[in-house]
């Protein structure tokens, strides 16, 4: 997934625009775009803030932006093929202008809230987020596609054992969805869904819950710095890892260690 901020420009003249992927746009205050297939036919619109357009791959369209400032989701093959259980081909999606969709304005905002604060949950979170953008795609605004099979069960033991070892020696380290898939032979979609369904949580909520339990280990050693710890448990910053922790445990980590000293 490729995330993109489109800005007002400075430059009067249209520029040509081709787009290879398919892209999923937001407009994150009022504005207005001139576009056309042909430079001479353009026509300006006026969009609102958290319209959404669903622009499809391959698409060639001459445009102007002068006011209008986007959030662009270029949405990879691989997880469009992923979330149509690896039909093969390429999938296709419709282009749809003045797009409602509950779900998909939320994950837009998700991934937003992230640039914003400078992507301190890293590419698992991403990646996560890139899936969720795929399957709602293709279930809802592909031009062909093969319906989603429903899978019985979920991981075995065996999977589950493997998936919490390889993250706890991955503790330090960026954890992408796809590499936690790979570690069970399993495809992204198809681990995401039988991961959910055997825990009952996204595989992004897990390794957070497990890089929390591991830090809260660390916090009980007083000699330890809090940011030390964030970094020794996989946070970039250590506001991203004093917020998530508060989430998780309802105190920030310098309480919790306070409170467990006095105890």
């Amino acid at each position: 997934m490729r995330v993109e901020l489109n800005v007002p420009e400075s430059v009067r003249e249209p520029r040509f625009w081709i787009k290879h992927q398919p892209v999923l746009a937001m407009a994150l205050q009022p504005g207005s775009i001139e576009i056309g297939l042909r430079r001479s036919e353009m026509k300006r619109f006026t969009v609102d803030a958290g319209e959404m357009s669903l622009v499809p791959n391959h698409l060639e369209k001459w445009f102007r932006n002068e006011d209008l400032r986007a959030l662009c989701i270029a949405i990879s093959d691989a997880a469009l093929t992923a979330a149509s259980d690896g039909t093969s081909g390429e999938v296709e999606l419709r282009k749809v202008d003045n797009l409602v969709d509950a779900r998909l304005g939320t994950l837009v905002e998700a991934v937003n809230a992230e640039r914003i604060a400078g992507f301190p949950s890293g590419r698992l979170f991403l990646d996560s987020v890139e899936q969720a953008i795929a399957a709602a795609l293709v279930n809802g605004y592909a031009v062909r596609h093969r319906s989603v099979q429903t899978h019985r069960g979920g991981l075995g033991c065996a999977r589950l054992r493997r998936i919490k070892e390889f993250v706890d020696a991955k503790m330090e380290d960026e954890l992408t969805l796809c590499e936690m898939a790979q570690a069970v032979q399993l495809s992204t979609a198809h681990f995401s869904r039988m991961f959910r369904k055997s825990t009952g949580e996204t595989p992004h909520h897990f390794v957070l819950r497990h890089r929390v339990e591991r830090a809260k280990e660390m916090l009980r050693a007083a000699e330890a710095r809090v940011l030390d710890v964030a970094v020794a448990c996989g946070f970039k910053t250590q506001q991203h890892f004093a917020r998530v922790f508060r989430q998780l445990c309802g105190v920030s980590p310098i309480e919790y260690r306070q409170k467990f000293l006095r105890h």
